[in-house]
């Protein structure tokens, strides 16, 4: 006589080992809560009112709907009055951060023009060269979804949608160059 199905038993009747089993997804769920916390799972931070844009020195409070942020792995914070600062910072740390470097950044985060929501700005679609003018003149516009972006972009008069691989110092530099 067969017995009912039990936890840990198969259709044959053999016995699954499950402490075996428990033991390795503990151990693949710790591993991957311990990797994802070292690779850039820092949230989002709210500047005070005393933080400054690291490049430009505006107090960033002011424009908390362009508020762009870099996390660093110590756990300190570099504020920006928006995304074109943060790249210019990003592109030329030697000049504005001398004891840091790219490897020491853990996070970095846009706000989502629409929803004002942080975001990763290496998940962000951005348009430049569109007629709405950040604090500091034309600027990159960061957009959570494509169709958002090029949307903006038809009624905002935008030149292109860039995502963060495709932004380079010469791209951050051209956005001046259009508010001349």
């Amino acid at each position: 006589m067969r017995h009912p199905a039990r936890i840990g038993s198969t259709a044959a009747g053999g016995i699954i080992p499950f402490l075996p089993i428990l033991f390795i997804f503990i151990i693949v769920l710790s591993l991957s809560l311990v990797t994802g916390a070292a690779c850039g799972e820092q949230k989002p931070v709210s500047p005070t009112q005393k933080d400054k844009c690291a490049v430009c020195g505006m107090f960033v409070a002011k424009y908390p709907d362009w508020v762009a942020q870099i996390l660093f792995k110590d756990g300190s914070a570099a504020f920006f009055d928006g995304p074109k600062d943060m790249f210019r910072y990003y592109f030329d740390m030697e000049k504005y951060a001398p004891s840091r470097s790219r490897a020491d950044i853990d996070a970095l985060y846009v706000k989502e023009y629409y929803s004002l929501t942080p975001i990763d700005a290496g998940r962000a679609f951005f348009v430049a060269g569109s007629d709405v003018y950040g604090p500091m003149g034309k600027e990159l516009v960061p957009f959570g979804k494509e169709a958002d972006a090029k949307e903006f972009m038809k009624d905002h008069k935008g030149k292109r949608i860039l995502r963060m691989k495709e932004i380079t110092p010469d791209v951050v530099r051209s956005l001046d160059d259009l508010d001349e």
